[in-house]
């Protein structure tokens, strides 16, 4: 059965985003930037909330951009052809290759993808949707590239709600850049 996985930059004390909103403290130095890569290779399908759909829509004509390096032209590549999902209470239609907007729940979305034939992981991007496959306990493994910076407040990487996990280390790896890599399954 295909892995639904939910991986993000995270500072230390636990956000994703800053209170402003703020990610620059996450820009990834090569070592990350590839292993980012490495990950999207993984991916058979990712699922998108509202806000980083839109702030991922840069990706889908970037390969395009002649300023970009070799290395962000071929995430560019590799996000274009993956099969995206937006969930979305406002919008009608999407744009992007191989995007399309939710028809069900995501649960129901999850359950479609993992009946589908094909390989890879399913992810999930963003901290509201990953929230709600928390809930649902849909995820099966969480992956945090851990900063080490504090930035006192802003959008948390873990949901807060009441429902205990437990969880088991199966790889962690640190970067030169001081970043660690942790990666946890979910145990049921």
């Amino acid at each position: 059965m295909r892995r639904v996985t939910y991986s993000m930059n995270v500072s230390l004390d636990g956000y994703i985003a800053d209170a402003s909103g703020g990610i620059d403290w996450s820009d990834p130095d090569d070592d990350v930037f590839g292993f980012w890569t490495d990950e999207i290779r993984e991916a058979g399908a990712h699922l998108l909330g509202r806000r980083l759909y839109e702030t991922m829509l840069f990706w889908e004509t970037a390969e395009e951009d002649e300023s970009l390096g070799p290395a962000e032209s071929e995430w560019a590549a590799l996000w274009k052809a993956l099969p995206k999902v937006v969930f979305s209470r406002t919008l009608t239609t999407v744009r992007g290759t191989n995007t399309r907007l939710a028809s069900g729940t995501l649960a129901q979305e999850v359950e479609r993808l993992r009946a589908e034939p094909g390989d890879g992981d399913i992810a999930i991007g963003g901290a509201a949707l990953a929230a709600e496959a928390a809930a649902a306990d849909l995820i099966d493994e969480y992956r945090t590239m851990v900063h080490p910076v504090l930035v006192g407040g802003g959008t948390p990487y873990f949901p807060r709600h009441e429902r205990r996990v437990n969880l088991e280390l199966v790889e962690h790896r640190t970067f030169g850049s001081r970043v660690t890599y942790l990666r946890h399954r979910v145990i049921r």
